[in-house]
């Protein structure tokens, strides 16, 4: 316990008489607890006009007390707080002979750094008594003054110490692939651009666009960037991978280095395993932009690495974690002395997602050439698992496997046959297969070379397997209003996904548009539309027996490896893709049932021993398929689909969105992916 000594100087912030007299310790003096309660308002306010103070050096303790906790109340404003300082205790010591009263006064502090970490302490000073001068007033009774050493503001703090925070980033989680291994995770790079401080001005133009030629970017603009920027800058063109075999560049970091004022920086970015790996759905991560400093209310910072599209985006506030915090004590140079505070970083969450690297780059390699934007969709009926997503070259940038809304045509036929077994008709009856149908004055058609021997009066499985349009379109008659609605549902064509990701499965009106529409709708025309990813999970349904939920995301893991939370993402980058429909489809009260869904494998197999599919008939393990085209614009182009189940838990579609046929254009990918696994 500090004792009280003669000062040598003393600070006079405000007049002797602190309080006015409403309680009495001793003759005419106020107690010690009024003095301490003012003493904690004015070190919480940062003002300390209203107290008498005494220090024992030079310092002015109000010029102290400002320099000591300016990041303190900087860091509490940028909170929407304020600190809080209150009376711990108070004692007054017992009353020497020939001593002045004394008190010990414990205040405690509380300083809100963030919106959620609040740096809490205590601290202890002594209030001294000083009676009335020989010239004082009637009135003066004397006051408390307050004992000042800089240990008063934090603990173990002298004269000459500051106070810094420094954030701690968090690691960012990673995403994950189906098996739980990294995904998207820290993998090395190159930074490569020009060092102005390596080169003289007249030079600057000159290697700028040396640079910027062998990497692909407008000489131009770059060099103009390079002018631009300051005498000592450092001015980024690209950055690369440093694996040469997934750089997906045809230059090296030392290419680089050959040109004259190039400096190459090694440094680790969030990357997946090449530069083209789902990157549609993935997203791709990068410094905060200024719009996502604005938004985030504090929580994200300049130079703060967040996610920017794609699941990268959608779960950034799981991946980005939350920084630390550290309030250091410092010396007059700037130097750390101590940590005053430390408030751990909480590590982001990594974020399971169902790709199954393998397959995915097999899709995508797949899909390497084809012009028109394309898609291959790879699902896991047993559990809804999306192993593969992959959207070609042509869909330049767009996730056409998730989001992409088409005609599926006569793969939604797989649809129609559960619509029209529940309404009677099944795979061994007979149908009508004319080689035209006329509806309100439209002609319909099969597709040009249908064999003429499955025309007529056929059974229903014939018709499926050769993907006879006017079969299907006359059968359709005695469907009742929904019905096919709610068999596309209770295949896994829903409106409302829940994959963990942005997407769109499918739409199909629910209401009756008249003959044309529902003849349209049979055929997987007209308002119908779907994407690859629903498609594979109409297929992947049939194998699984039952209506399968496709999931893209399968959970995300704490830091510690434990769950975090459910696949939700809680971003809002990943917006429902789903355009508005005239209704939900809701499917029917049993759902897809085991039975219905062995008549629809048996028709399936029938598209690959004896339809349109027999192309897959050598291709291991492949069990059913169907196939479709989709005429669309003014009816002189098509959309090529495929879809195919194997015995080995696997459900595919094949996505073409200008080709020929979906036996011609979008079988010959289906049949290279499914060998080539």
């Amino acid at each position: 316990m500090r004792r009280r000594t003669t000062l040598p100087l003393t600070v006079l912030i405000a007049p002797a008489v602190l309080v006015t007299l409403t309680a009495c310790t001793g003759p005419d003096r106020p107690p010690a607890a009024d003095t301490a309660a003012a003493l904690a308002d004015g070190l919480a306010s940062g003002d300390l006009a209203a107290l008498t103070v005494t220090a024992t050096t030079s310092a002015i303790p109000q010029q102290v007390l400002d320099e000591v906790t300016e990041p303190l109340r900087a860091a509490a404003e940028e909170a929407g707080a304020a600190p809080a300082v209150e009376v711990a205790e108070v004692t007054e010591r017992p009353e020497a002979e020939g001593e002045e009263p004394a008190a010990d006064v414990t205040l405690a502090w509380s300083w809100p750094l963030d919106a959620e970490r609040t740096w809490e302490y205590t601290t202890s000073t002594e209030l001294g008594w000083v009676p009335p001068g020989e010239d004082a007033g009637p009135d003066d009774v004397g006051t408390w003054e307050v004992h000042w050493e800089p240990d008063l503001l934090v603990p173990e703090l002298v004269a000459t110490d500051r106070l810094e925070i420094e954030t701690v980033a968090p690691d960012r989680g990673d995403l994950l692939d189906v098996d739980g291994e990294p995904l998207v995770t820290e993998r090395d790079v190159w930074r490569i651009g020009i060092d102005k401080t390596r080169l003289d001005p007249p030079a600057y133009d000159e290697q700028s666009r040396a640079l910027a030629e062998l990497v692909g970017l407008d000489p131009d603009e770059y060099a103009a960037r390079v002018e631009a920027a300051g005498d000592k800058a450092y001015v980024e063109a690209i950055t690369i991978r440093k694996d040469r075999e997934t750089s997906g560049v045809d230059f090296t970091a030392g290419d680089a280095r050959t040109i004259r004022g190039v400096n190459v920086l090694a440094d680790t970015m969030e990357l997946a395993p090449t530069s083209t790996f789902a990157r549609p759905v993935l997203g791709r991560s990068g410094d905060a932009t200024a719009e996502i400093i604005e938004d985030s209310d504090g929580a994200i910072q300049a130079g703060d690495t967040v996610g920017l599209s794609g699941l990268q985006a959608a779960y950034d506030a799981e991946l980005r974690g939350a920084p630390g915090l550290v309030v250091n004590v410092v010396d007059t140079d700037g130097e750390v002395l101590r940590e005053a505070y430390r408030a751990e970083a909480v590590h982001g969450a990594d974020v399971a997602t169902a790709f199954d690297p393998a397959l995915q780059t097999l899709a995508e390699d797949v899909l390497s050439d084809v012009e028109p934007a394309s898609a291959l969709v790879a699902i896991r009926p047993s559990t809804g698992d999306v192993l593969a997503a992959a959207s070609g070259p042509g869909s330049e940038g767009w996730s056409t496997a998730t989001l992409g809304q088409y005609a599926p045509g006569s793969t939604f036929k797989v649809a129609g046959a559960l619509a029209l077994m529940r309404a009677g008709v099944f795979p061994e009856d007979t149908v009508s297969c004319p080689e035209t149908r006329t509806v309100d004055g439209r002609t319909y058609s099969n597709v040009p070379g249908y064999p003429a021997s499955a025309t007529g009066e056929v059974p229903f499985s014939t018709a499926f397997a050769h993907s006879c349009n006017t079969a299907f379109i006359g059968a359709g008659d005695a469907l009742e209003t929904g019905a096919l609605a709610d068999a596309a549902a209770d295949l896994g064509l829903v409106a409302e996904p829940s994959v963990g990701a942005a997407a769109f499965l499918g739409e199909v009106p629910t209401s009756d548009g008249g003959a044309t529409a529902r003849a349209e709708a049979m055929i997987g025309q007209g308002q119908v539309l779907a994407s690859p990813l629903g498609m594979a999970t109409v297929a992947a349904s049939v194998a699984a027996g039952e209506q399968v939920e496709p999931r893209i995301v399968r959970e995300v893991v704490a830091a510690d490896g434990g769950p975090s939370s459910s696949a939700a993402p809680s971003g809002s980058a990943s917006p429902s893709a789903s355009p508005s429909s005239a209704g939900e489809p809701a499917g029917t009260a049993d759902g897809l049932t085991e039975t219905e869904a062995a008549d629809l494998r048996d028709l399936m197999a029938g598209v690959v021993t004896d339809g349109s599919a027999s192309a897959l008939a050598d291709v291991p393990a492949v069990v059913g398929a169907k196939t479709g085209t989709a005429q669309y614009g003014d009816g002189s182009r098509q959309h090529a689909w495929m879809l195919a189940i194997t015995d080995d838990d696997l459900a595919v579609a094949v996505f073409v969105e200008d080709g020929e046929y979906g036996s011609t254009t979008a079988g010959p990918l289906m049949g290279s992916f499914l060998t080539g696994r």
